[in-house]
């Protein structure tokens, strides 16, 4: 099993991130965009739960966090939709396989494609929405606070013009900003942050175009984001979350629970 060298350590260490290019061949990242097609063919979305996916934090609240669709997707296949790819009476107006902004987030144990999350970002016909600044561990997180790892694998190439990732090198050593937790039962809307999410400076900022197969290690209070990709060009982008188990609860204030069915995969034990 091949391990980081000493220097792609300090490096992860000092900046928060890690590019590793060439971690799944050609070959393995078309298998799994296939993958994704198959279960996007049989998509069965119930009517009322057809969500836009939105990165502004009061559209989040508003549009997916007051939404069982999205709170009890732990241990199920679900779908987030881009703005604007349905009418009135919730009809697609372009071709579902386009519209999908995500896809999550209990693919593990769901055949093939066994993740934590699976991210999509295609939309050719006006572009992919825009991932704000964040910090992963505001919304993923353990009681004590453990390590969170992001790894964020690129289906296809990733470049400044269809949405590649922006980091600020050694943010992860700030802290983390805010929380986003589950509402008592019954509230409206079903999540609220605690803190909030101070300016950043635009020009802190680096980008990380990628190369097609490239895997991405996130530290999770590493600051990062991605523009929205308005190019011809698809970004689909395969992503899941590695948590601290040892000495640490998954903290019962997060939005997204396992299931007693479905419970989070050990890596190891």
């Amino acid at each position: 099993m091949a391990c980081l060298s000493l220097s792609q350590l300090q490096k992860f260490k000092e900046d928060g991130f890690l590019v590793l290019e060439g971690f799944l061949s050609a070959d393995e990242c078309v298998a799994m965009q296939q993958r994704i097609g198959e279960i996007v063919a049989k998509m069965d979305v119930p009517l009322h739960c057809l969500t836009e996916f939105s990165t502004d934090e009061e559209e989040q609240l508003r549009a997916q966090c007051i939404s069982d669709y999205f709170l009890n997707s732990g241990d199920k296949i679900r779908f987030f939709f881009e703005k604007g790819v349905f009418d009135k009476k919730g009809n697609f107006l372009v071709p579902p396989e386009k519209s999908i902004n995500k896809i999550g987030h209990g693919e593990q144990g769901h055949g093939p494609a066994q993740t934590h999350f699976f991210k999509l970002e295609q939309l050719h016909f006006s572009g992919s929405a825009a991932v704000l600044p964040h910090q992963d561990a505001s919304f993923l997180y353990t009681e004590p606070l453990g390590q969170l790892l992001g790894l964020w694998i690129a289906l296809e190439d990733t470049t400044l013009e269809n949405g590649c990732l922006w980091f600020i090198p050694g943010s992860h050593t700030s802290g983390v900003s805010r929380r986003l937790i589950r509402a008592p039962s019954g509230s409206m809307p079903g999540t609220r942050f605690l803190g909030s999410e101070p300016a950043r400076d635009n020009n802190l900022f680096v980008p990380t175009p990628v190369r097609r197969g490239a895997l991405v290690l996130i530290h999770g209070e590493v600051v990062h984001k991605s523009e929205q990709n308005l190019s011809d060009s698809s970004r689909h982008v395969y992503t899941f979350h590695l948590m601290e188990a040892s000495g640490t609860v998954w903290s019962p204030d997060n939005w997204l629970q396992p299931t007693a069915e479905l419970p989070f995969p050990p890596l190891y034990t």
